[in-house]
């Protein structure tokens, strides 16, 4: 018999191991400045997942000019004439960076095969090269690692209804979600061949189970800090200096007859 589902995690539990986590991330930060690491963190798994959550809440205390978060859109007719991991490997991090891939080459292993944007040749070609390609990425240094989320039938089809009905995610749900949600065992046969091609032992999948979003945010984050071998770095103290009084005036004085904006709250 199998064991029940756990119960969703709470709040109040979530948000204070997330302030735990999120303050390792911030010494992986630090790690990453000072090694000069590269970083790939690449999300994906069906429609309403959870991967921009989850991305959020790891992007959510560190700074932008470390954790880069790259989310491209459809490829423009230039693009499509290019080698197909063209356009993505121009976002590959420099030194003292992590890039954060919200979708990525795989897309033509998903949406693009399942869709009948790529044809049968192309998709097939696609999974007998990139292995080979991943290899040549973690053998030039650049630490990869690859997340899949997977969200229920029932619990997707959850989440999208309440898409429909509240007007702050109307934004998330596009016709290509919903056709997505009508093609479900489609995709179901998309990732499982694209697990049997890609999982290799220099870039493994890593699987998260996000019907609990909470759960899921947490323990994506948490596998994220053990794949990297970061330490932490000592930073020297900051230390506010004295203001100088020299040249003072009263600075307020000058902004006297400038439009301010109306206080409302």
């Amino acid at each position: 018999m199998a064991d029940a589902p756990a119960a969703r995690m709470k709040r109040k539990i979530y948000e204070k191991e997330l302030e735990k986590l999120q303050v390792e991330l911030c010494h992986l930060q630090e790690w990453v400045k000072a090694t000069q690491a590269r970083v790939i963190i690449l999300f994906e798994g069906r429609d309403a997942a959870g991967k921009g959550g989850t991305i959020k809440a790891i992007t959510e205390k560190v700074s932008p000019r470390v954790f880069r978060v790259v989310a491209l859109p459809a490829p423009s007719d230039r693009e499509k004439t290019q080698m197909f991991i063209q356009r993505y490997m121009q976002h590959f991090p420099a030194a003292g960076e992590i890039v954060i891939f919200d979708r990525s080459w795989y897309n033509r292993a998903g949406v693009e095969y399942v869709m009948g944007f790529c044809t049968p040749a192309e998709h097939k070609r696609f999974l007998e090269l990139c292995p080979t390609v991943e290899h040549y990425v973690v053998e030039a240094g650049i630490v990869l690692i690859k997340l899949w989320l997977e969200v229920g039938m029932e619990e997707q089809e959850r989440r999208f209804r309440a898409r429909i009905n509240d007007p702050l995610r109307q934004w998330k749900l596009s016709p290509m979600d919903t056709e997505s949600y009508r093609r479900w065992y489609a995709y179901s046969r998309a990732r499982d061949l694209m697990f049997k091609a890609t999982n290799s032992k220099h870039a493994p999948w890593h699987i998260i189970r996000s019907d609990d979003k909470r759960r899921a945010r947490l323990n994506c984050i948490s596998q994220v800090l053990d794949l990297i071998p970061y330490k932490r770095v000592r930073r020297n103290k900051v230390k506010l200096p004295k203001r100088s009084t020299k040249g003072r005036y009263n600075d307020q004085t000058a902004l006297r007859g400038m439009t301010f904006v109306d206080e409302r709250y």
